[in-house]
C-alpha cells in the first residue's frame, strides 16, 4: 500500500478512536448521573431507569468492539499487513478501506462470512 494512503488511514482511524473514547467517557458520566438519580421511585421510574441503563450498556459494548477493531487495524499498519484480507490473503481495495478503515476482509470474503452466519 502507498505510504500516503496509509498515513491518511492512520489519521482517520486515530480520529475515529478518539471520537469513540470521548463518547464512552460521556456515557460513563450519563451512567453515573443515572445511578445517582436511581433512588427510590415508582415502578415506571425504575423501569425507565433500567431501560436507560440497558441502552447505555449496549451502545458502550458496540463502541468497545469497534474500538478493538480500530486498535487491531492500527497494529496491522505498524506490521505492514494493513489492507490484506484475512480470508484469502489478497489486497483489500482502497475504496473498501476508505469506507471501513478497520475492515479485515475483502468484499468477497465478507459476503461469504455473512452467508455462513445466516
Amino acid at each position: 500500500m502507498k505510504k500516503d494512503f496509509l498515513d491518511k488511514q492512520k489519521k482517520k482511524l486515530t480520529a475515529e478512536r478518539n471520537e469513540i473514547i470521548d463518547s464512552l467517557m460521556g456515557r460513563n458520566e450519563q451512567y453515573s448521573k443515572l445511578a445517582e438519580t436511581m433512588e427510590s421511585g415508582d415502578d415506571a421510574d425504575i423501569a425507565s431507569d433500567t431501560i436507560d441503563r440497558t441502552l447505555l450498556n449496549s451502545l458502550g459494548e458496540a463502541d468497545q468492539r469497534r474500538l478493538a477493531m480500530i486498535d487491531r487495524a492500527m497494529d496491522r499498519i505498524r506490521l505492514n499487513t494493513y489492507g490484506i484480507c484475512l480470508g484469502c490473503g489478497k489486497e483489500i481495495p482502497e475504496a473498501r478501506l476508505e469506507a471501513i478503515p478497520y475492515a479485515v476482509l475483502c468484499i468477497n470474503c465478507q459476503t461469504a462470512e455473512e452467508r455462513k452466519n445466516r
